[in-house]
């Protein structure tokens, strides 16, 4: 992190605020589509995220005239893969992500299958010279040693990687962390956001196709499981396995990257020292759910910053000012000097600290908004150019799913969860 400006250069700094936030709002530059080369787009799962992803690449051939094809499909679940073949014209269809990723067609994939899969799919598809467009979270919470070989795979690659927290493809989020590296608030010392939502539709209410399938030709179990234990097979935790703990981890590995990510990146941090947190099933307390629906946690890290989010699925209200992108709430980022937060869903507020005696913050327009398919048009523009600068890159999923993984084992454990840095490894206190 640069030094914080002078008082002098801090007033100026102030003054031109406004302007500079217009060159704040970074975004990758756009390749040309000149080279009429065109991408094939192969998808690893065929359920309700992956019909959102073909729907958006469909989008930018079909009406934004981009050189991308949808050349195949892939799900273990044989009619669910037969439907997404039919409705969007795919070509190719497969039983297993291996035989995708043998496609001379496929450029890029899309990886959209339970948690617990994403990781070892995604270091086989760089393995096989394929970008990779990976749902969150990156991997489960059990997997950090996945976590790091996919990172490892993907930063020894020429490959593009860009994780699925569409909320970074909003400009906002660059504006702000430009305005922290220029010095605006001093040394950050803490970021603040969260998470709410009213109900468990994203859990129990995720949709069984069909109550009667069974293992069979059309449906591979064993390949479903992957590493997960070995259990008879159940339409529940096939088709609602955010359920489950065994498939997911709830509020902080499916909803918290989307609030996280971005705080990490303006705050400049790396991983945390030592992260807690709490929570459980507070609401959604039935048979079948073993996620909580409640967690709150903090980490701290050795920039001398902290990280807070909180959040339940029991209250969806955010805040007066409401959210930015899906249920997050708008966030406060503190530094020594001042804090920026986001007013009316349209400005960025600097509110100096009364200890500089400036009592009317600096307003700074927002230029833009979240855009999931530019989302995707980022991550197809890295590969045509051969570069690795994605929104939501390797090392930044990294180090926000190394803290969502580390609160999980801090709440079921009841223990404070430390990392070694040299070792990059999860450590365990009392």
């Amino acid at each position: 992190m640069t030094d914080a400006p002078s008082p002098a250069s801090r007033r100026q700094f102030m003054q031109t605020a406004a302007t500079l936030a217009a060159t704040a709002s970074l975004s990758a530059p756009r390749i040309s589509h000149a080279a009429n080369e065109r991408l094939g787009v192969g998808y690893i799962g065929c359920g309700g995220r992956a019909q959102a992803h073909l729907n958006m690449v469909r989008h930018l051939r079909d009406k934004a005239n981009y050189p991308v094809d949808l050349t195949a499909a892939c799900d273990v679940y044989r009619p669910r893969m037969q439907r997404a073949l039919e409705k969007y014209s795919i070509p190719k269809g497969y039983m297993g992500h291996r035989e995708l990723l043998a496609d001379p067609n496929v450029d890029v994939v899309c990886i959209a299958t339970p948690d617990h899969q994403h990781a070892r799919q995604a270091i086989d598809a760089v393995n096989a010279n394929k970008s990779v467009y990976c749902e969150k979270p990156i991997t489960h919470w059990s997997q950090f040693d996945q976590l790091k070989a996919l990172h490892a795979t993907v930063k020894a690659s020429k490959v593009a990687f860009q994780l699925g927290t569409q909320a970074m493809s909003d400009p906002v989020w660059r504006q702000m962390k430009k305005l922290v590296q220029q010095g605006l608030i001093g040394q950050p010392v803490f970021g603040e956001t969260s998470y709410f939502r009213l109900g468990d539709f994203g859990e129990r209410g995720m949709h069984i196709d069909d109550p009667n399938a069974k293992p069979g030709a059309d449906l591979n179990w064993d390949a479903w499981l992957g590493d997960r234990p070995k259990v008879p097979f159940n339409v529940d935790r096939m088709f609602r396995w955010r359920l489950f703990e065994e498939y997911a981890g709830g509020p902080v590995t499916d909803l918290y990257p989307h609030s996280a990510t971005q705080i990490i990146d303006i705050l400049g941090v790396s991983m945390p020292d030592t992260v807690v947190a709490v929570g459980g099933i507070d609401r959604y307390e039935y048979e079948l759910r073993t996620v909580p629906d409640t967690f709150n946690l903090l980490a701290h890290y050795p920039e001398k910053a902290t990280l807070s989010v909180l959040g339940t699925q029991a209250n969806d209200f955010n805040s007066i000012e409401g959210y930015r992108g899906g249920g997050q709430r708008l966030p406060y980022v503190r530094g020594y000097d001042g804090t920026l937060l986001i007013r009316n869903n349209r400005q960025i507020v600097f509110q100096p600290v009364r200890a500089k005696g400036a009592k009317q913050p600096v307003i700074i327009d927002i230029e833009g908004g979240e855009d999931n398919v530019a989302h995707w048009q980022n991550l197809l523009d890295n590969h045509r150019s051969g570069t690795q600068d994605t929104w939501s890159p390797i090392d930044l999923a990294y180090r926000t799913q190394t803290a969502m993984i580390m609160a999980m084992l801090s709440y079921k454990q009841r223990r404070v969860a430390g990392f070694d840095t040299a070792a990059q490894k999860i450590t365990m206190g009392a």
